[in-house]
């Protein structure tokens, strides 16, 4: 069997202090050519900064960088960002306002030859702007401006593209599509693509992997579908979603709540849980009165709570309510449209194999949090 090719780009042990402040600790990162990885984080937590020692407009205080299998930055040496090879598209774009749109795309080649101007009118049919050489930057909408900083920073074919925020700044309407239609020509390019957000949202919809940071870390890392449904810790969970949260202590093994027992094997009696649901998988029972539904291996017990208040949300209503027995106060969405009235009583019960069992006693950074799905 033939050995795997290194990866497109490696950063191992990757750290960066400053002043006794570490912003970035112990990272490893690794992307294959043609793969999208997520850097997903709130603001602060180091990820624009791995980002620049990437690209090497930044250096590291400990670890490598390493591009195909070659250091190019490690404690010995450090290749300028002219010379790895690598592409970078900013949140401001950073279009130069004297050159038109066809010199900003050549910028990064050896002008004047017909290679460069056939590359030059290949990116900007690929990106939509055929016609639109000659404008210059403050002639063209943000979404203009963003398909030429891509065709720009693809134009020297770089092996790695590095995109920080780089939708951030354009309209709620157009950025879905931006963001397609950039994810299709960086896929046809075949370059490793390492993007910052902090949009879960916009990870989901485009990276391959996500690798969540938090203080410098990497927390979890792991496909959209994998880290969304099997987040690591309580943390992990809220990052990409409202979540109810049903606190609960052990004992014998189960943890007895509202809904019925839970089982959190592993944690010692006693122990604080967290039992987590999102507000999608909470189900409401609209016409039953009395002791309500019989429980099901799905959703076990059934408990009753008193509306709170109940918003339409576009496409969902949103309903918050008091429950009564623990006192706790969740939120269901239901689809289309359902406003019962402030007081009204009904009957809920959660989809047990989407909630996730966290110990209440880990950590939110810690990566060994346990989580248990029932």
């Amino acid at each position: 069997m033939p050995p795997l090719p290194a990866p497109r780009l490696a950063l191992a042990s990757i750290t960066r202090v400053y002043d006794r402040a570490t912003v970035v600790d112990d990272l490893s990162l690794s992307l294959q050519e043609g793969q999208v990885t997520c850097l997903l984080g709130p603001s602060g937590c180091g990820k624009s900064t791995t980002l620049r020692i990437a690209a090497g407009v930044e250096r590291q205080t400990a670890g490598t960088v390493a591009v195909d299998g070659v250091t190019i930055s490690d404690a010995q040496r450090h290749l300028p960002p002219e010379r790895r090879s690598i592409g970078l598209m900013f949140q401001d774009f950073a279009l130069f306002p004297h050159l038109d749109v066809a010199a900003n795309v050549a910028f990064g080649l050896r002008r004047g030859g017909p290679r460069s101007r056939q590359r030059v009118g290949e990116l900007l049919e690929r990106v939509g702007l055929a016609c639109f050489g000659d404008k210059f930057p403050h002639q063209l909408s943000g979404g203009e401006q963003q398909r030429v900083a891509l065709a720009r920073a693809l134009a020297p074919r770089p092996r790695v593209m590095l995109m920080d925020e780089p939708f951030s700044g354009l309209d709620n309407r157009l950025r879905d599509g931006i963001r397609d239609e950039t994810l299709a020509i960086l896929k046809d390019e075949g370059a490793a693509v390492l993007l910052v957000t902090h949009e879960p949202e916009e990870a989901m919809r485009m990276a391959d992997t996500i690798a969540l940071m938090r203080a410098g870390r990497v927390v979890q890392e792991a496909s959209p579908y994998n880290i969304y449904n099997t987040p690591r810790d309580l943390a992990a969970a809220r990052f990409f979603s409202d979540v109810n949260v049903i606190g609960g202590r052990v004992s014998q093994g189960r943890t007895e709540t509202p809904f019925g027992p839970f089982l959190t094997p592993g944690l010692e009696d006693g122990a604080a849980v967290d039992i987590v649901i999102r507000p999608q998988h909470l189900r409401i029972d609209f016409d039953r009165a009395g002791q309500g539904p019989a429980p099901t291996p799905e959703h076990g017990s059934w408990a009753r709570g008193q509306v709170v208040r109940a918003r339409f949300m576009g496409s969902e209503s949103l309903v918050e309510l008091a429950m009564e027995q623990g006192g706790m106060v969740l939120r269901a969405t239901i689809p289309g449209v359902f406003l019962p009235r402030p007081g009204k009583s009904l009957w809920l019960a959660l989809r047990r194999d989407r909630c996730f069992v966290f110990s209440a006693a880990a950590p939110a950074a810690t990566p060994g949090a346990q989580a248990s799905k029932n």
